[in-house]
């Protein structure tokens, strides 16, 4: 009887209800060898925003005699996984940026041990796990930090209705509207924080999923509980679903331009005052991170008409939660609102 308790205690901690699949860690795999050149990192995951800075710690115990340090980029692809971007190598004097991060990365250096990665100007690419690597040719080991920037996951459809998308259209699409697609990560994180969709969307590592937080009958059924449905990897080439997007800070602002304009008109008013008609991740982003509230519908540069709400009333949209509520894809002329600019800093 004990030894049943135990392992249906054990099942319990291997099953994951976000994604309904059982994942439980080998337990018979070797644990990693304890470090002996390196030290383990203070933190594990660096939070940041898109445009700020971001350093990536790893320290070195003692001071080595022919050794060299390497930083790369994990590929978050599973088709891919294994890979590795190499990012900067450096030998203690010197060190050499590659790739797309070259220009960007650079050691801290604050001291003769410190070996850390600093990544400046950050994108929404930059996302992802980071490898610190020591090779002194006799016992090579390794220390892995997360950079996580702080954002917003969208879902996203265009003007045609749902499940419009291959995987490549739903990549376009995201970068098309200021954003990229998100990891599983930042979209189980949207769903803790509220996310509930009913569609299912593409994700960066190629599976579709979809965040639930009331259970109903048409998203999986009432039985299930809340969490992220999974429909696993699909055809990337041949199946067609949504775009689950992520965005982070701006460097700029949104305004709201009230009136009654065609979308033309709508795009007009913004040039007049050095703008651009904002796109959706740029309206996402300054609903998260400045706090704009508007309950006036307004164009946006996919032809879709949306509106920021940060506190929830009756007449602005009647859901109640904060969020930026669509009003779909109008037509472009006979349908008049006001407009949501964007100005670069």
């Amino acid at each position: 009887m004990m030894h049943s308790v135990v392992r249906l205690l054990w099942a319990a901690t291997c099953f994951s209800w976000s994604s309904a699949t059982y994942n439980c860690p080998d337990h018979n795999q070797a644990l990693p060898a304890p470090l002996r050149y390196l030290l383990q990192p203070p933190q594990q995951v660096i939070t940041s925003q898109r445009g700020a800075n971001a350093t990536l710690p790893c320290t070195l115990r003692a001071r080595l005699t022919n050794y060299k340090v390497k930083w790369t980029r994990l590929e978050p692809d599973p088709e891919r996984r294994g890979a590795q971007h190499i990012v900067l190598i450096t030998n203690g004097a010197q060190h050499r940026g590659y790739g797309a991060l070259a220009a960007r990365a650079s050691l801290r250096a604050a001291h003769s041990l410190d070996a850390s990665l600093r990544i400046t100007g950050l994108t929404l690419e930059d996302d992802g796990q980071y490898r610190c690597e020591l090779v002194n040719g006799l016992e090579d080991e390794s220390v892995t930090v997360t950079l996580e920037l702080d954002g917003v996951v969208f879902p996203y459809q265009n003007r045609n209705g749902r499940y419009q998308f291959t995987y490549q259209e739903a990549r376009q699409a995201c970068e098309g509207q200021d954003g990229k697609l998100a990891t599983y990560q930042q979209l189980y994180k949207a769903w803790t924080e509220g996310l509930d969709w009913c569609n299912a969307g593409w994700i960066e590592d190629g599976t579709v999923h979809y965040p639930i937080i009331n259970s109903r009958e048409p998203c999986g059924g009432k039985l299930l509980p809340p969490g992220i449905r999974s429909y696993g990897a699909r055809d990337k080439e041949k199946e067609r679903f949504d775009a689950f997007c992520f965005t982070s800070a701006i460097k700029g602002q949104v305004f709201f331009i009230k009136g009654r304009m065609s979308f033309r008109e709508a795009g007009a008013s913004c040039e007049a005052r050095g703008s651009e008609v904002a796109r959706v991740g740029q309206l996402y982003a300054a609903w998260r991170f400045s706090w704009l509230d508007r309950c006036d519908g307004g164009w946006l540069e996919d032809g879709s008409v949306r509106f920021p709400i940060t506190a929830a009333r009756p007449l602005c949209g009647g859901l109640p939660h904060p969020g930026v509520r669509s009003l779909g894809f109008p037509d472009k002329e006979l349908h008049v609102y006001g407009v949501y600019c964007y100005r670069p800093s």
